[in-house]
């Protein structure tokens, strides 16, 4: 399976590949068939009820006239809303709409008010988009809000950016299919940002287009196969100081949850010792996971193990002193929460970690991202691709940016989205579980990009295991992620002695 991730760009350079060896026209029947394919699979047993299928004004409205001259042709009542532009059509459009007008396709100028749809196609605009939706088609897709069907987006759900996931347009609209049918490669903008809400379940149609037209990507969408050859059953002959220790460094007076739940995450997947290092002294003893060892952190030794460092850190003087040693240690070092935002206002900090060689993974959420790169959170957010890369390079350092759809950076460009996870990790704490993994994947010696995918991957299945099991999304607590990311750790462990 192909999980390459393709621009806008790049998915225009497919396209004319394929054209120069195809006759025109070609790939617009292609994609209105299989979107017929497809249509037929989501409605089931509702074949008796209408199809409602908007049409807009350019290639993509064309693939959905062709899909509705497809159903009408299979039995099934086909209704078009087609709602054409300023421009004359393409010609293979305007082939695909006298089709439709020249078989048994009804057309209708408004959408009644209470169509009792099987099913409905957003077939409006493509990867094409780069305006805010207009004021037309702005309330064709407002009244898709009272749809109780399935929706089905063709290419990408209209007023999505496909690169980016993002709305276009400061007050933009966009449609909120529960499916969508992608042609010729899978966009970045299906899988994270606004994406995973508006695409909904997303398949992938290549149209019989081969590997030989299909650029390099720098981007993917992440699966296990990233770290699947880390994954090995521990041997019996081993000991405590096999899988390394993980020292989490934070927990300011007031702030010793945050620590104390990255602990506990470093401690259920796997670290040989986890230790607590607090600026304030706290309670020194965790009831529920008393294997946990607290130390003082002024009078901790950094060195010689894995470091998570900024949960619940705070900002003063102390915390400051502490990230520059660990900087400028050798050990593996996980930066999260408090310790970004030291970071981003304070050159000489930046300066230290962007010189070092050891393995490094930074853990922002998007506000903190901001204040790392100069910017506000909505600028991060509207391309969080592009600031995640811009991240890395700037730190030196493999990045994740969290959200819907973690974006996983590289300096070198690589990027891989994660497609893990529910709204059930928009919890405090679920960060900190996660720096908690990261730190003990880096301490078993995986490296920095194998460990920040891993550990991201493992935490967002968590949060699906515990969904499929009744808990949550609503009510999802972070103090529940580190025993589900125990058990997903040990399912893929045991799928991968099993050959699977």
């Amino acid at each position: 399976m192909d999980n390459h991730l393709y621009t806008v760009a790049q998915l225009r350079a497919i396209e004319a590949s394929a054209y120069a060896v195809l006759p025109p026209g070609t790939l617009m029947q292609r994609a209105g068939a299989a979107a017929a394919q497809f249509a037929m699979q989501l409605l089931g047993e509702r074949r008796d009820r209408p199809v409602l299928v908007l049409a807009g004004p350019g290639n993509n409205g064309g693939d959905a006239l062709e899909l509705a001259a497809n159903l009408a042709d299979a039995g099934i009542d086909a209704l078009v809303l087609h709602l054409p532009g300023q421009r004359d059509a393409s010609i293979e459009t305007a082939t695909a709409h006298e089709r439709a007008r020249d078989g048994t396709v009804g057309f209708i100028d408004m959408l009644p008010p209470d169509g009792d749809w099987g099913l409905v196609v957003d077939g409006l605009f493509g990867i094409g988009l780069t305006r805010p939706i207009g004021d037309e088609y702005r309330e064709a897709i407002a009244a898709l809000a009272d749809v109780r069907c399935p929706i089905l987006a063709l290419d990408v759900p209209s007023g999505l950016d496909a690169d980016t996931g993002a709305i276009i347009g400061p007050d933009g609209i966009a449609v909120r299919a529960t499916h969508t049918i992608t042609f010729l490669g899978d966009k970045p903008g299906l899988h994270t940002a606004d994406g995973r809400d508006h695409a909904g379940l997303v398949h992938v149609e290549m149209l019989g287009v081969g590997p030989e037209h299909l650029p390099q990507s720098q981007a993917r969408l992440g699966t296990d196969d990233v770290f699947a050859h880390r994954l090995a059953a521990r041997r019996h002959n081993t000991h405590k100081g096999s899988f390394g220790d993980v020292a989490i460094v934070g927990g300011a007076h007031g702030m010793a949850g945050a620590p104390v739940l990255a602990a506990r995450g470093a401690l259920l997947t796997g670290a040989g010792r986890v230790f607590v290092a607090m600026l304030d002294p706290g309670p020194g003893y965790d009831s529920m996971q008393p294997e946990l060892m607290f130390r003082a952190a002024d009078d901790f030794e950094l060195d010689k193990r894995t470091l998570v460092i900024g949960p619940g850190m705070g900002g003063s003087a102390s915390a400051m002193r502490l990230l520059a040693k660990a900087l400028d240690s050798d050990s593996p070092l996980v930066i999260d929460a408090d310790a970004i935002t030291l970071i981003g206002a304070s050159p000489d900090l930046l300066a230290r970690l962007a010189a070092r060689s050891a393995p490094t993974i930074l853990t922002p959420h998007p506000l903190e991202a901001a204040r790392l790169l100069g910017k506000d959170a909505g600028e991060v957010q509207a391309d969080r691709l592009q600031a995640a890369r811009d991240m890395a390079v700037r730190t030196n350092a493999t990045v994740i940016l969290k959200g819907s759809g973690s974006v996983i950076a590289q300096p070198n460009g690589e990027t891989v989205i994660n497609p893990t996870g529910n709204a059930g990790l928009a919890t405090a704490g679920s960060g900190d579980v996660l720096a908690g993994i990261c730190g003990t994947l880096l301490a078993q010696g995986w490296p920095a990009w194998e460990a920040a995918s891993g550990a991201t991957w493992i935490h967002g299945a968590a949060a699906d295991l515990l969904v499929a099991n009744g808990v949550g999304p609503i009510g999802l607590t972070a103090g529940e992620l580190p025993a589900a990311a125990r058990a997903v750790l040990n399912m893929l462990v045991l799928d991968a002695a099993d050959g699977n």
